[in-house]
């Protein structure tokens, strides 16, 4: 990379890929038009993606490997990348292919412009979610629609992981979740908890064509239900989010 600051960070969680993700990188690299540092982030150094991203490397400056050392799983992967993360805005897209990278641009400008947080939603006009497993779909929908109508969280889709954020505001709130993919619920409950903006933007979500999914319902469902529930209420600071998060983690460590 060149020394100017990147306009925008996107952290790729990654887990045996292999080469699945040659072309996942393809498309984000022709797609994205901001300078931009591209970080995927896997749990060790014998993870079957490494030697894809280090040859993948040598031609492109912009891209990094980095090997999480906060814990194993896609939430401490995601939380290691935006630690990392030299732009004030980062965006979060999975290794799989599913999401559309020529919305990376789009999304960050929205946090350019003053947002938090910046969803590219699978279920507000113009979106939509092709393939997938039944139940995770009908779950992650009615959780999103019933969140943007009753809590007002700004976006149609708080469950999906493809977002932007504000770098400064996730380091002021911290991130709290250490299991799946529920830090995309986590941050937009607490964007909409300190009455910070939240916009979104219609994506559509493609099924992976290639490996397995990580997804694990039934582990992470009571993670996905401490957010939801924390989206409603009054005003709180960012002392007091960072509080709330606190307090659950020494609950599960009991």
């Amino acid at each position: 990379m060149t020394g100017e600051t990147p306009r925008v960070s996107v952290v790729v969680p990654a887990y045996n890929e292999g080469a699945h993700i040659t072309p996942v990188l393809d498309r984000i690299f022709e797609s994205v038009r901001l300078h931009c540092e591209v970080l995927v982030v896997v749990d060790s150094a014998d993870d079957n993606t490494v030697p894809v991203i280090t040859g993948y490397a040598e031609k492109e400056p912009r891209l990094r490997c980095l090997i999480n050392t906060y814990g194993r799983g896609p939430a401490n992967a995601i939380r290691f990348g935006i630690a990392a993360a030299a732009a004030s805005v980062v965006v979060v897209t999975m290794a799989d292919g599913c999401d559309d990278p020529r919305q990376i641009d789009d999304l960050a400008r929205l946090v350019d412009r003053g947002v938090a947080v910046a969803a590219a939603s699978r279920y507000m006009p113009g979106g939509q979610q092709v393939g997938g497993p039944l139940l995770k779909g009908l779950m992650s929908k009615a959780a999103g629609r019933s969140l943007g109508l009753l809590a007002r969280i700004g976006t149609r889709d708080a469950t999906n992981s493809f977002k932007a954020y504000s770098t400064d505001f996730v380091r002021n709130v911290g991130i709290d979740s250490r299991d799946g993919f529920e830090i995309g619920i986590e941050l937009t409950a607490k964007a909409r908890r300190m009455r910070m903006p939240v916009a979104e933007i219609p994506t559509i979500w493609l099924d992976r064509q290639a490996g397995l999914s990580n997804f694990k319902i039934a582990q992470w469902i009571p993670v996905y239900l401490r957010w939801y529930r924390f989206a409603f209420g009054p005003k709180l600071t960012a002392e007091q989010v960072r509080a709330y998060g606190q307090a659950g983690k020494e609950k599960t460590t009991q």
